[in-house]
Parts: structure tokens; sequence; C-alpha cells
């Protein structure tokens, strides 16, 4: 490679590494902090790795360039389980299955991605660009406990924001917002710096006389350098660098080789459209605010979940409650069956009655059957709710026990509805989101204002050239004051021809920068649409939704008030219809002992003892119905006042790390004292 070449290619390179230096700078702006519209627990950060931050270029400079590696999930069983694993049962207490839950359930696993994933959008909204959406909706794929909802996802552009939330049987989805992605075009926040090295042969058929040569040949090398990057208050900055060296073989060309350069700096300024913060830091901010619904939306992820599985919990204890009365039923009309066909065959009863006692004993095997089967089904919902996986076979073939019973506290604590309506409005999530929500639109909305106005930018730049090269003057006559105007005189010549031997290209780079030849100026450019209807359409539609949004609230406000008071007054009517169902066990148990009393001195029959006990177990199935009903309707009072986790004392931070170190503790729960009967799927349950 020739000297000069090489000594060009390095000087260039020397001057790549002060843009590179510039762009380092220029990637360590931040932006401002997205407002806080909640200042409340349901809306504090969670525990989990940050991906809103970008890798750094030190110490490895090809960080950023390369994928970030992800671990597969973990697909495996907490430790926790195993622990309650005995004799192939597994024992398990209300406080156990919720904590299972926040370890195990993989509607809590999916949904905890999501958390990530609104990280990501706020590294893509700080390099300046748009948002895609954080998905919201509760994920609700685990079977069992009749909990319903409905899903959503916020997000902007071509989308918008749709939330759900889901509940006890009730959800409610959110509206879109269609405007979020509109407004103003954003200049990449990331700097850019492009190069372009290029070395070029080229062979010309000659377009004159002069050029000596039947072809003209050329090779041109090209070295040249641009720097882009946008700032949040609406401001442009452009650097470009340019260099060429071309060496020929027209004998009429006047520097040869030629060495040209020039740099251009440019800052352009929005001035109407796009101008300021509100509109250049939008997606930031409502990125932000995406990343707290993000936690909101995972809060009720958590207490959907918990409400599902402590559903589950009395589903389960009351199908191990009901088959221990199926049971006692079949029992005590096997033994009735047993006496009956011994007095038939004494010949103290007729026939008739032993065939009735034998329908009673049929009709007891029925119940049973279905009793064992609803266990079994409720056995195997509660172990793949508490599970990631059911291929474990200690898992999959163990029963689950409940250690836990319900407990009907003797005095019910009156609280005033509105106080419980005041909670609800402060702690329900469904609000907390909206709220965001409301804000994101405001953000929104400005920056929609803004690309109402017309385009004006004023613009500024500097720049300067230079020529550096071999001159070739040797043609053309010295100038000696008799010679006329067609003569060299090299004090009057331009910079490259003041001397005949080479100038370096060190001068060359100096003439650009000492205003030799500089090139400046300064502008404005204006662009108004005359119309401006695709504007005007955007910015009263962005006006409406958030109107609309505003309306919604208040119908959410209204709604959580109506649950509120039902859910109240579901607690008063199941407890009424506890002690109802209490009352009509104690009349059966006492009408029941007073008819096998008559029966054994001979003034009753069978069918009226069968017909007795029937009444009994029917009482006893209705009250273990009833507990159960009263256990979900305060489980559904605490989630519609939006505290069922502070009161199980459920650890969100646990659920977002996915290991449990503070073991819930759900009240009015007690152990139970007597453990229910214990059966294998294939085997009859035996009560104890």
């Amino acid at each position: 490679m020739p000297l000069a070449r090489f000594a060009l290619l390095t000087r260039m390179t020397a001057v790549a590494g002060l843009f590179v230096g510039l762009a380092m700078t220029g990637w360590s702006q931040t932006a401002p902090a997205a407002p806080a519209p909640q200042n409340t627990p349901e809306a504090r950060p969670l525990p989990v790795l940050d991906y809103s931050k970008a890798v750094s270029h030190f110490p490895n400079p090809v960080g950023p360039y390369t994928a970030r590696y992800l671990a597969p999930p973990n697909l495996a069983n907490t430790s926790r389980i195993d622990g309650l694993l005995h004799d192939g049962k597994m024992y398990l207490s209300l406080n156990d299955a919720i904590a299972l839950a926040l370890e195990n359930n993989l509607d809590i696993a999916i949904a905890r991605y999501n958390l990530n994933i609104a990280d990501t959008d706020v590294l893509r909204a700080k390099a300046g660009s748009s948002i895609l959406g954080v998905p919201l909706g509760v994920v609700q794929n685990t079977p069992g406990g009749g909990v319903g909802g409905l899903g959503g996802q916020v997000g902007s552009g071509a989308g918008g924001t749709s939330v759900g939330a889901g509940g006890a049987g009730a959800g409610v989805a959110g509206l879109t917002s269609s405007t979020l992605g509109l407004g103003p075009l954003i200049t990449s926040f990331d700097p850019v710096l492009t190069a372009t090295l290029q070395e070029d042969h080229s062979n010309q058929l000659p377009t004159n006389l002069f050029s000596g040569v039947p072809i003209v040949q050329s090779n041109t090398g090209t070295v040249n350098f641009t720097y882009q990057q946008g700032f949040q208050w609406g401001t442009n900055m452009s650097l470009g660098f340019n260099n060429s060296r071309s060496v020929t073989n027209n004998a009429f060309a006047s520097i040869n080789p030629a060495v040209l350069s020039n740099f251009q700096f440019k800052l352009t300024q929005h001035l109407l459209q796009g101008f300021g913060l509100a509109a250049n830091t939008r997606f930031i901010r409502i990125a932000k605010n995406n990343r707290e619904l993000s936690d909101v939306a995972f809060r009720l992820q958590i207490i959907t979940t918990v409400n599902q599985i402590e559903s589950m919990y009395w589903d389960l204890v009351y199908a191990y409650e009901n088959l221990r009365v199926k049971q006692e039923s079949l029992t005590f009309s096997d033994k009735t069956l047993s006496d009956t066909k011994k007095q038939v065959e004494i010949g103290s009863l007729a026939p008739i009655e032993a065939v009735k006692a034998q329908s009673q004993v049929a009709a007891d095997q029925q119940a049973l059957t279905v009793a064992k089967t609803n266990l079994q089904l409720q056995q195997l919902l509660m172990k793949n709710a508490l599970s990631r996986t059911l291929h474990d076979s200690n898992v999959a073939g163990a029963e689950v026990i409940p250690t836990s019973t319900m407990e009907v506290p003797e005095n019910e604590p009156i609280q005033p509805t509105e106080d419980l309506v005041n909670e609800a409005l402060r702690h329900r999530a469904e609000l907390v989101e909206s709220r965001i929500q409301l804000n994101s639109q405001e953000l929104s909305n400005k920056a929609v204002r803004s690309a109402l106005l017309p385009s004006v930018d004023v613009f500024a730049y500097y720049g300067g050239s230079g020529l550096g090269g071999d001159a070739n003057v040797s043609g053309i006559p010295v100038c000696n004051g008799t010679n006329g105007p067609f003569c060299y005189n090299p004090a009057a010549a331009p910079p490259p021809f003041q001397h005949s031997n080479r100038v370096s290209i060190g001068n060359d780079i100096g003439q650009m920068f000492n205003s030799t030849a500089p090139d400046k100026g300064v502008g404005l450019q204006v662009n108004i649409p005359l119309r401006n209807r695709a504007a005007e359409a955007a910015q009263i539609r962005s006006e409406l939704e958030y109107r609309q949004s505003q309306m919604a609230l208040q119908q959410t406000e209204n709604r959580i008030s109506i649950e509120v008071r039902n859910a109240q007054f579901g607690v008063e009517q199941n407890r009424a219809s506890v002690a109802s169902a209490q009352a009509a066990v104690d009349y059966a148990e006492q009408s029941l002992d007073a008819e096998e009393k008559k029966y054994q001195f001979g003034t009753s029959t069978t069918t009226a003892v069968l017909q007795t006990r029937s009444a009994l177990a029917a009482a006893e199935s209705t009250l273990l119905s009833a507990k159960a009903a009263y256990e979900k309707s305060r489980l559904e009072l605490d989630r519609a006042t939006g505290q069922l986790l502070d009161h199980a004392n459920v650890s969100i931070d646990d659920a977002a790390k996915g290991q449990v170190t503070h073991l819930p503790n759900v009240p009015h729960v007690v152990p139970r004292t007597d453990q229910p009967a214990a059966t294998a799927p294939s085997q009859a349950a035996q009560p104890q």
C-alpha cells in the first residue's frame, strides 16, 4: 500500500476513535422519571431481575450486540412439597396449600414473566422507540375453584390498552386506547455511528480531447463517518466526516493523486411539533407506567390464584366430609338391613321391610360412589394447582389430606359497609390499574396535541473542506509579467497549487478546520398541512378515549361498591344458613335417636328409621355445604375489599421470587382434631 494511502487510513481510524468516544458520552443520557399516580402498596416495585437497563460496553465492548441467555423454565416441584409427603399421603394445611401455590402454580409462573417483559419496553422506550405493550391479563388455566375473570393487554401503537381483572366469578374488561402510539416522530436517542470504507477501480471512455489517454482509469478510496443522535428536548444532531483519495491516468488532471475531505456539524431543533420533553419522552413515561401496571397486574394474579386455592381447599374439605357422611349412611343402612333380615326370619317383620332396607343400601352405595369420585377429582385438581408437574410419581399417586377445618366464629365482627367500601376503593388492583392508565393516556394526549401543530424546525450547520495531493502544474507557464493572464503564479494560487510538490493529508485536514474553505449557515424549515384532518381526528379521538376511560373508572368504582355490599350480604346470609343447618342437624339427630328407641320397642318400622336416618344425612350434607359457602363468602369479602393477601399474610415479594420465606396465615382456620378418611384413588374410603 502506498505510504500516502496508509497515512490516510491511519488518520481516518484515529478520527473514528474520536467519534466512538463522542458516541459513548451520548449513551449516558437518562430519561426523566415517570410520575407515580398512586403511592400505595399495590403499586410498589417487585424484586425481580431488571431488564430495563442496557448492557454496558464495559468491560465487554461487544456486550450490547450479544444476545442475552435466558435459562429455560424450571419445571420441577419445589422441595416444600416433599416435606408434606408421608407414607404416600400429602398432609396439607390451608397455609401450606397457599405456600405451595406461590412457589409452583403455573398460572403465577406464567404471569411472573410479564414483569420482565414490561422491563424490556422501558429499555426500548429509552432508545426513543415506540413501545410494544405489556400483557396484563390474569392467567387462569388452572382448573378448579370456580374462579372467573377476564384478561387483557396494555400496549401502544396500533394496539392500545386493555386491562382485565379476575375475581371470584366476576371480572371487568378494560377499554382499548388506540391513540397511545400517536404523536410526533421521535429521533432515536441511541447514537448511531455509520462508517463507509470503499475502494473503487473505474475505467471510462474519455469525454473530452484533453484526457491524453484512450481509457481514463481512476482508483478511488473512500472513508466516510456519520454520527447521528436525537435528544429528549426535540433536538437532532448530526456530524459527517467524508474523505476520498483518487488516482487517475488523466494527464491533464490538476491534482493527481487528489485528496478531498469535508465535514459538517448540524443541529436541528423542533419549535412547534415535537418540541419539549412531553412529546419526546412520552413513551419512556408510559413504559414506566406500564411497568407499574405489570406489578399491579401480578398482585391481581396472586389475589386470583390465592382465592382459587382457598376455594379449592374448602371444596376438598367438603368432599372428605361428604364422603364421611355417605359412608356413615351406608354403614347404618347395612346394619339396618342385617337387623331387618333377622326380624324377617323370625317373623316379626314382613319380607317387604327387607326389600325396602336393601333398596336403601343400594341408594347409599350409589351416593358413596359419587362422593368417592368427587373426592378423587378434588384431590387431582388440588395437586395440579400446587405442582408444576404431575410426572412425579410420589405426587401423582399421593392422597391429599386436608388438615385444616372451617371455623365459624361465635360472634361475627360487624364492620360498617362504608368503611369496607372505602377499603376497596383504596386497595382494589383494578382501580389502581385504571388510574395509572389514565395517567398514561394524559401523557399521550399531550403528544397528540403537539402533532396538531405545523412542523417548524430551525437548523444551523458549520463545515469545512480541504483539498490536497500532488499539484500538476508542469504544463502551465510560470507568470513572469509578460506572458498574459493564462499562467501559473504560485503566490496567488489556491493552497493546493501554491507548491508544485505534494501537499500532505495533514494539511488537507488542517484546511477543514482552519476556515480555509468554511461552509456555514442557518435556516428555517416549515411544513404546514393545509387541511390537517388526520391530526384533528387523532386529537379528538384521544380526548374522547380519555373521557371514556374516566367514565369507565367511575363505573368500576360503582361496581366494586356493589361487590362489597353483595359480599357482606353473602357473609350474613351464609352465616344464617350455617345456624339453620346446624339446628336441622340437631333436630335430625334427636329424631333418629327417638325413632331408634321406638323401633327397639316395636312401635316403629324399618322404613321410618331409614327415612329418619336419610333426613339426618341430608341435614349433615346441608350443614357441610353451608359451612363451605360461609367460608367462601368470607373469602369473597376479602377479595372484594382488596385485603385478601393482607388478611392471609401473603408476601407478594415471595410470590415474585417464587420462594416462600414467610408462611401464610389465613384467619379463622383451625387444625383438625381428627384426620379425615384417606384413600388411594383406586380404593374405597373408610371412615375413622
